[in-house]
């Protein structure tokens, strides 16, 4: 963030709503989770498993991205957003569109509610698209970070145009495959076209910039974002028209791919000048230590392995859950830490800095609580998944009263951000550098 200056950040009213919302979502899905340990034991097409994942998805994660990326986008490509309009009419039609979908999944209302969140959603992408490519040729100079963020915006928006198919369906079935069929394609698109090449874009940015390091040259990159596209292509093609057995060969693209950035953040930490890792930071490392398990998962789930059904559709829920409640979840929680208190920081003693003795971005949250917030996140995590993979309702709610204690956490000390203020500033005294 050191590269951020006032100039090219956008209003504080553009941002922080997005890191509001995304914490009440997150708080939502907990909540959510307690009353739908019942769903874990059957197909994942369940109108309260459909409802958990577009919470996860939509309130919680892409709004959080949503925001952090209008206050990134100035670091990552050095140039002004292009319309804070724009973002702030995407935040609210993303946030409408999230409620009234997750209200039609929950009392699985395939109707107009649905079609209406569904044109909410696909139009708040496309605003997002718009604001994203028109700021990115703004940038001085196009990167291979442009490449992944870019990208990463035109395949959510395919993600969405495939969920207003996918809904409509539901009303006027027009689609010539079951609806199975086309959730599958809708959720790879979602999670390697836009969270996988998002998390690398920015992060090939940011990780080495919080870790004071220097990693030499972008080829492993390039490599990255080459293997994952060619790899979810090739996925796409395979899986409408060919159905042949070779998914696990794409998969192979993309989980190379994965971990080609992988190797590019190692290289990053052993040039690293921080001496010591804080908890946000932590919390990062345990993300991405997360992410192997869906990346052996997806070989498991995209080959004909002729498992039990029952062990197969666990399988399949251990799955999602690793990539949403478990990479991209443990991701957001260490990184809210290393964005918001700078942004919030920024925005309140700015003016200051200089004048009055001000206190630093680390001191405006909760360390005790951002520990122990942690802490009960993994723990719920792993009951939560064991829970699933053994079929255990009362270790599936152990778990999920865990994790809503880790929520709980998370949105006390993010609204302590929020509602900060600058207060009893004592002004800086030169007296006795003049004696």
């Amino acid at each position: 963030m050191s590269t951020a200056t006032v100039s090219n950040s956008p209003s504080k009213w553009v941002v922080l709503p997005h890191f509001a919302f995304a914490a009440l979502s997150f708080m939502a899905l907990s909540v959510l989770l307690l009353f739908s340990t019942d769903a874990f034991g059957g197909h994942y097409f369940h109108p309260k498993l459909l409802t958990l994942t577009h919470v996860a998805v939509l309130g919680w994660a892409t709004m959080l991205i949503f925001g952090a990326l209008y206050q990134l986008l100035p670091v990552v490509l050095e140039c002004r957003l292009y319309s804070e309009k724009l973002a702030v009419y995407t935040c609210g039609l993303l946030s409408s569109g999230t409620i009234s979908l997750a209200y039609s999944f929950w009392y699985f209302q395939l109707g107009w509610t649905m079609h209406l969140a569904a044109c909410l959603l696909l139009i708040a992408f496309l605003l997002f698209n718009i604001n994203v490519i028109q700021t990115a040729r703004k940038a001085p100079k196009w990167t291979i970070e442009a490449d992944f963020i870019v990208t990463s915006a035109v395949w959510l928006l395919v993600t969405g145009l495939v969920g207003v198919l996918m809904a409509l369906n539901f009303t006027y079935p027009f689609l010539p495959q079951e609806h199975v069929h086309y959730l599958k394609l809708h959720a790879h698109i979602g999670m390697a076209g836009w969270f996988l090449l998002l998390i690398i874009g920015v992060g090939a940015k940011l990780i080495p910039m919080f870790l004071l390091a220097h990693p030499q040259g972008t080829r492993k990159l390039n490599w990255a974002y080459n293997l994952i596209n060619g790899g979810l292509l090739l996925f796409i093609v395979d899986h409408m028209l060919l159905h042949t057995g070779w998914l696990p060969l794409y998969a192979g693209l993309v989980a190379a791919g994965l971990l080609l950035f992988l190797s590019y953040l190692q290289e990053a930490r052993k040039t690293m000048q921080r001496k010591e890792v804080d908890l946000g930071m932590q919390q990062t490392f345990v993300a991405l230590a997360l992410l192997l398990l869906p990346l052996v998962l997806v070989f498991v789930v995209s080959s004909d392995l002729k498992l039990p059904q029952g062990l197969q559709l666990s399988l399949y829920l251990v799955y999602g859950i690793s990539v949403f409640l478990g990479f991209v979840t443990a991701l957001i929680l260490g990184q809210t830490f290393k964005t918001l208190p700078f942004i919030v920081w920024m925005h309140a003693y700015e003016d200051h800095v200089g004048k009055y003795k001000t206190p630093l971005p680390k001191d405006l949250y909760s360390h005790t609580l951002l520990r122990w917030q942690n802490i009960s996140y993994l723990a719920g995590f792993v009951m939560l998944l064991a829970g699933v993979l053994l079929g255990q309702r009362q270790l599936i709610l152990a778990g999920s009263i865990v994790f809503s204690i880790a929520a709980s956490l998370y949105t006390a000390n993010v609204f302590q951000l929020l509602l900060h203020r600058a207060h009893d500033l004592k002004p800086f005294t030169y007296g006795s550098a003049n004696t």
